[in-house]
């Protein structure tokens, strides 16, 4: 095109036009076209009708979202809100218990906190220290505070939603104003959580906007920008089946390596992978045998793969009375026993307990939906490729007088070969990360399969030679039987992507002998590689083990450097804040 020719053929104005136009434009200086074309969009923008005001709340309306998480139901729903309130004109702020200084709650103005409870009525390891603040003497007054609780749990524990509840409590008596009624919510929680969350934030947006708060689609509420890993479930092919225990142990470690026909999700070390299980098929057909429907193959298959029937609880007496109509059940779930009896017991033992005239629509009053299972992702797609790795210990036992098994980890040892298909999908755990800088010394403690993620992370290192130490801390019960992986430990010794390992093997002397007992023969050597930046990782039971392993460190900081208790605990604690001790604790 000639200079005297800016404007083409094909632009929208006659030849007369574009004349005059370039004639403009050819002598033009940069600054003169770029004040040219601010000019022509403020008359473009001018002359466009406005959108009609919202009844959302101001954009300058602040909301504090705070989450406290074990495995990541609490964190997607705080994000949800976030997102959502976002949308609706709040200016939201998500924080982890982790990371909450109590002393900025007072500022909230509102708040929304979602809680999960832990084991027996505790709140997650990442939230212990904040909620223990909480509770103290020294939390801050709320008054002017209008605050809002979601509260997570099980129902198959005693202290169902134990945190939430007590968080809910607090608030109010620390003079916070509650703006909706706190929710409390079992497995299945995601249709009521999503309604909780609509309702509560049209609660809480100032009383002029409350009628015309902007209708958005939940589902969709984070838009593109904002989109998640797909949450469907996925189809996998079992490739290799392998029990890692020797016959002769009394434990069963199955070795599952799955493979994705369409390319593995994008998982990283520390992640989990949630397999969806079958129910025992004997366990369903005594079941339908005592309610007098066995011949009922819908029923059949809808028990084996979708209905909980192995967790049993006070609610789920309740439920059954209720719909029953059992004058039985209904007094002995009103007189109190129901907490100590539920113990070990499944359906099974509550149908045969009260006899009754039951039908298929009685079974999706009394259990609720089967969930999935996750599982601790034990490779690296560095190394592994299309393929994801998983390390299940076979969960058997008897209690009064009936065998009793895993749902998910038997299904996986007795029911799946190599070639089977299972629905699986990915679980991502921001909150156990290798450390951003491959320099970084790192220590791990997993026993049994708690080790799964490390063989993840030896993997990672390898596969990108990080130069950062490594040492791993492994425990079981018998040297020669449950050293899991022992092989791949030397191989990873050799090429120096495993600096150190030490072992205990509980039952091959007299006394036992724990990791926790290694941590403390080691407690020098430990603090030095945490002095040095080390970053600490524990994976595996939360209800000792990983109790007992930190209780070891916080005494590593009394013994090697001659700290008080509590000056050796704040350390830890330092240590916890800074991330560079994590837990993945089940």
């Amino acid at each position: 095109m000639s200079r005297s020719a800016l404007l083409p053929r094909t632009a929208p104005f006659g030849d007369g036009e574009r004349a005059s136009l370039d004639a403009v434009l050819v002598n033009a200086t940069p600054v003169q076209r770029a004040w040219l074309a601010g000019f022509l969009a403020g008359l473009d923008a001018a002359a466009q009708p406005q959108a009609a005001a919202a009844g959302a709340p101001k954009a300058s309306e602040p909301l504090t979202v705070i989450y406290a998480s074990e495995s990541g139901n609490s964190e997607k729903l705080a994000n949800d809100i976030g997102k959502l309130a976002r949308k609706q004109g709040f200016k939201p702020k998500v924080v982890d218990f982790a990371d909450l200084d109590i002393a900025t709650l007072p500022k909230a103005g509102k708040l929304v906190a979602i809680a999960a409870t832990w084991g027996e009525g505790e709140p997650p390891a990442r939230a212990v220290r904040a909620y223990g603040e909480l509770m103290g003497e020294g939390a801050p007054r709320l008054e002017g505070v209008e605050f809002a609780v979601l509260s997570l749990g099980d129902t198959s524990y005693a202290e169902f939603c134990a945190i939430g509840k007590a968080l809910d409590a607090r608030f109010e008596a620390l003079g916070g104003k509650r703006a909706a009624e706190r929710i409390d919510l079992d497995l299945d929680f995601e249709k009521p959580a999503a309604d909780w969350i609509k309702a509560t934030l049209k609660a809480l947006a100032p009383a002029a906007a409350q009628d015309n708060v902007v209708a958005v689609d939940f589902a969709r509420a984070g838009g593109d920008e904002d989109a998640e890993p797909n949450r469907d479930p996925m189809v996998v092919e079992v490739v290799e089946h392998v029990n890692l225990n020797s016959s002769r142990s009394d434990k069963e470690t199955i070795h599952l390596a799955l493979a994705f026909e369409d390319g593995a999700p994008a998982y990283e070390p520390g992640d989990s992978l949630e397999l969806f299980p079958e129910n025992d098929p004997q366990l369903v057909d005594e079941i339908l045998a005592a309610a007098g429907l066995s011949g009922d193959e819908a029923l059949r298959k809808a028990l084996l793969t979708e209905r909980d029937i192995t967790t049993l609880s006070p609610a789920s007496i309740e439920r059954f009375a209720k719909a029953t109509g059992s004058t039985d059940a209904q007094a002995f779930a009103a007189g109190g026993e129901a907490r100590a009896w539920v113990e070990g017991r499944n359906l099974i033992d509550l149908i045969e307990r009260f006899p009754a005239t039951l039908t298929a629509e009685h079974f999706g009053t009394i259990t609720r939906p089967l969930p999935p299972r996750a599982y601790s992702i034990a490779s690296s797609r560095k190394e592994v490729g299309d393929e994801v790795h998983l390390a299940i210990v076979a969960v058997r036992y008897e209690t009064h007088g009936r065998a009793r098994s895993g749902v998910a980890s038997v299904h996986v040892a007795d029911r799946i070969k190599d070639g089977a298909k299972l629905r699986v999908r990915l679980k991502p755990n921001r909150h156990f990360r290798l450390p951003a800088d491959p320099s970084t010394d790192i220590i791990m403690v997993g026993p049994g399969t708690g080790v799964a993620p490390f063989r993840a992370f030896v993997q990672e290192r390898r596969a990108t030679e990080a130069p950062g130490r490594a040492w791993l801390f492994f425990g079981d019960r018998h040297f020669t039987h449950d050293f899991l992986y022992q092989l791949e430990w030397q191989e990873a010794l050799e090429d120096r992507s495993l600096t150190q390992i030490d072992v205990a093997f509980s039952r091959d002397q007299p006394e036992k002998i724990y990791v926790q007992d290694r941590i403390d023969q080691h407690a020098a050597e430990v603090v030095a590689w945490l002095d040095g930046g080390a970053h600490f990782y524990v994976c595996g039971d939360a209800k000792r083990m990983a109790k007992d392993v930190r209780a070891a460190v916080v005494r590593a900081f009394e013994t090697a450097k001659g700290l008080s208790s509590a000056d050796a605990e704040a350390h830890v604690a330092g240590l916890e804040r800074a991330k560079r001790y994590q837990q993945d604790v089940y």
